[in-house]
């Protein structure tokens, strides 16, 4: 089975497309690089000592997109390929619903063109409307605070669409809450642009010293230490419930949303203390006002997961921060180290 894996040099594109390899599947990756790096491709090659096609192409453009599928069979795709950063979508709204629409479109369009029915999308827990009872399930109502978020949204109702009216597909829309950690190699991990939009990098790069201190942003939510609470999930078990997801989706037919997560929630001081403790290393941090649009605690049901995936979160806490520290260490300055 070959699996189109878009975004598939980014940070959790290429931890699936290890997971695929070592399952036995056949993988091709198309990326544009503007949130990756070349470099995470050779060393996923490294790892599993296996060559496979990789393209340098924007899934926006349709003409690119079907050479890949004029070039090879293809059975399913997982489709990572997108703008990602929040607060970037809060100022460059455009950008944001252009991209992360067009081209997930695109791709619908071409895999009819081509046959292919099994869509794994790659969506997020920004979905469900603030407010929901915790642990939050599938059933949540849903509605967004930022563009990023009304993009997953409007992504998962057209591929929705699609699947109702094309009963032979295949669709699951994964909603995944904060992925951290790394390839217990050291080899891949989460790669930042500039300065870190994600909590456990901008972590990671204070304790190397390459940033003076780490910005809480509130405390004085109604948490048990006033920070933000989360369900952070490895990046590992996360990359391991898009295997399952194919697994799935091979065998079925129609449209599910599936949360993968933990279904445990973190402080941000209980992530900064976890990663104080298991690396030996001290996390300088001050306490700054809350930032627009954030809301105290959000944590998975991950139910559904576990009754048609069969998939768990395996990873606690402590692997989540050591293995966030070792490839940071051992690549100071990402995979351009």
């Amino acid at each position: 089975m070959t699996i189109l894996v878009t975004g598939g040099a980014g940070y959790i594109g290429s931890h699936t497309c290890v997971k695929l390899l070592e399952e036995g599947y056949d993988i091709i990756v198309v990326d544009n690089l503007v949130n990756s790096n070349e470099k995470a491709v050779g060393r996923i090659q490294e790892l599993i000592g296996k060559i496979f096609p990789f393209y340098r192409l924007d899934v926006c453009d349709v003409d690119a997109l079907r050479k890949v599928f004029q070039n090879h069979q293809i059975d399913c795709v997982i489709h990572f390929a997108g703008l990602k950063a929040v607060g970037e979508s809060v100022s460059k709204p455009l950008e944001y619903y252009s991209n992360n629409l067009i081209s997930t479109i695109t791709l619908c369009k071409v895999m009819k063109e081509y046959g292919v029915t099994c869509f794994i999308f790659s969506s997020s827990a920004t979905v469900y409307k603030p407010g929901s009872s915790m642990p939050v399930n599938e059933t949540a109502e849903l509605g967004c605070t930022n563009p990023y978020g009304w993009t997953k949204y409007m992504c998962e109702q057209i591929l929705r669409d699609v699947a109702l009216t094309n009963p032979d597909w295949s669709v699951v829309l994964l909603r995944y809450f904060n992925p951290i950690g790394a390839h217990e190699s050291g080899q891949i991990g989460e790669d930042p642009t500039g300065i870190p939009n994600n909590l456990v990098p901008y972590i990671t790069q204070t304790a190397l010293g390459k940033l003076e201190k780490l910005y809480v942003f509130g405390n004085d939510y109604d948490t048990k230490d006033g920070t933000g609470v989360r369900d952070y999930i490895h990046v590992q078990d996360l990359a391991q419930g898009h295997v399952d997801a194919v697994n799935f989706a091979s065998k079925t037919t129609g449209c599910e949303e599936i949360n993968l997560g933990t279904g445990i929630g973190y402080s941000v001081l209980d992530i900064v203390s976890t990663f104080e403790k298991v690396n030996g290393v001290k996390v300088p941090y001050e306490i700054s006002p809350r930032r627009p649009g954030d809301i105290g605690t959000v944590y998975a049901d991950a139910t559904k997961a576990s009754r048609l995936l069969k998939w768990k979160a395996e990873k606690d806490l402590e692997d989540m921060c050591r293995d966030s520290w070792r490839w940071q260490k051992q690549n100071p300055n990402g995979y351009n180290t």
